[in-house]
């Protein structure tokens, strides 16, 4: 996540806040232009951005949701990109249901700007078979957070902290958090987008067999995976290959885990680099000196210019930081994660996987940026 200010008064503020605490300017994201505006005007939706640029409108659901995402003023009452996605969702007239929906959103507009950013399709309801959709769901049956043919489902008790936790405690999970939800099923929608021949138009036939390679048979029983799975539970050295026990199931869900785990990586080292986040390493005691392999500099266009390997080898100095700066303060480490060759190795797939998209929709767009831009 790129850092953000006013464009009024330059102060600092976050990606969802809806105005400046400064001076008091109300402020929009503009998922077109990646920009998140100052706005003028005294009418509650219509509003005008305060660099002179075109008119926009407040989404449908600014005032429901708390929404602060931007459409054109043509577009006034509408959806923005983000909510549009949303098919199902409980009755917003219910206070509860209204503020998990509220709180599930925050996290998908997060998910929806990186895909942006990242130059992946997102393509909503309506405009092919390959159409992505989230259903937030609650209510008295069963919700399974999931995917399942471009619909991403999310059991909307997720946004409940004390669930989450007793969840997390029950299946021993590190981490697990809403974002992480959606960042894990999107991986399963692209692998279906980009990679399954099931839907056509995808990347072709040599990055599927690549991973198969890398991943292991995707066509394997999936239902007798889980139930192998849940019932005898993971290999004991599923450490070595996997970014974690739930990865080992199938590979299905090693390459969801994996996909949500270079969203996390390449979201994190945006945020570092747009901050200016350096770690120059601890000091050798034998040498009195800086370690330069303990040390990381993320820039946001290291994947771009100097390829995978270099964006790790900024993130692991940057983790260790992390990891220790929260262990002074008597928490958990914040970054509960190793990377083995063999997961390394997965990640790099990804981001291969991830640059073709991009560069395919570079073609169809007449130069678009690639990842990064």
């Amino acid at each position: 996540m790129r850092a953000f200010t006013c464009r009024h008064c330059h102060e600092l503020v976050a990606f969802e806040s809806p105005g400046c605490a400064r001076c008091g300017r109300p402020l929009g994201f503009d998922p077109l232009s990646g920009a998140l505006e100052s706005l003028e005007g005294s009418g509650a939706d219509l509003v005008r951005t305060g660099t002179g640029g075109p008119s926009m409108a407040r989404c449908r659901l600014y005032r429901e949701l708390g929404c602060n995402w931007l459409v054109p003023a043509e577009q006034a009452g509408t959806a923005c990109l983000s909510c549009s996605l949303t098919a199902s969702r409980p009755p917003l007239g219910q206070h509860e249901y209204r503020a998990a929906c509220a709180k599930a959103e925050v996290a998908k507009r997060r998910l929806i700007y990186q895909l942006l950013q990242l130059h992946l399709p997102v393509v909503g309801a309506g405009a092919s078979e390959r159409a992505l959709s989230f259903a937030l769901l609650a209510g008295e049956s069963r919700v399974v957070t999931g995917h399942c043919e471009g619909v991403v489902t999310l059991d909307l008790n997720e946004t409940d902290d004390v669930f989450r936790e007793q969840t997390k405690a029950q299946f021993g999970e590190p981490y697990r958090t809403i974002l992480g939800h959606f960042r894990h099923e999107i991986g399963h929608y692209y692998w279906f987008r980009l990679l399954s021949p099931a839907w056509p138009g995808g990347l072709g036939g040599g990055l599927l067999n690549e991973a198969r390679r890398v991943f292991g048979d995707y066509e394997r029983d999936y239902a007798a995976a889980r139930d192998t799975h849940y019932a005898n539970g993971p290999a004991g050295d599923w450490g070595r290959s996997h970014v974690s026990a739930y990865a080992s199931m199938h590979p299905l869900e090693d390459w969801a885990e994996t996909f949500a785990h270079y969203l996390h990586i390449w979201d994190a080292v945006q945020t570092a680099a747009s901050f200016g986040v350096l770690v120059g390493g601890p000091v050798d005691d034998r040498t009195g000196r800086r370690d330069p392999a303990l040390a990381s500099a993320p820039s946001e266009d290291t994947a771009l210019l100097e390829g995978f390997d270099a964006v790790i080898a900024d993130w692991v100095p940057l983790t260790q930081a992390l990891n220790a700066l929260n262990r002074s303060l008597g928490k958990d480490d914040l970054y509960p994660f190793e990377l083995p060759p063999a997961v390394i190795s997965k990640l790099a797939f990804v981001h291969r996987v991830i640059t073709a998209a991009a560069a395919r929709a570079q073609l169809l767009t007449n130069g678009a940026p690639g990842p990064g831009g």
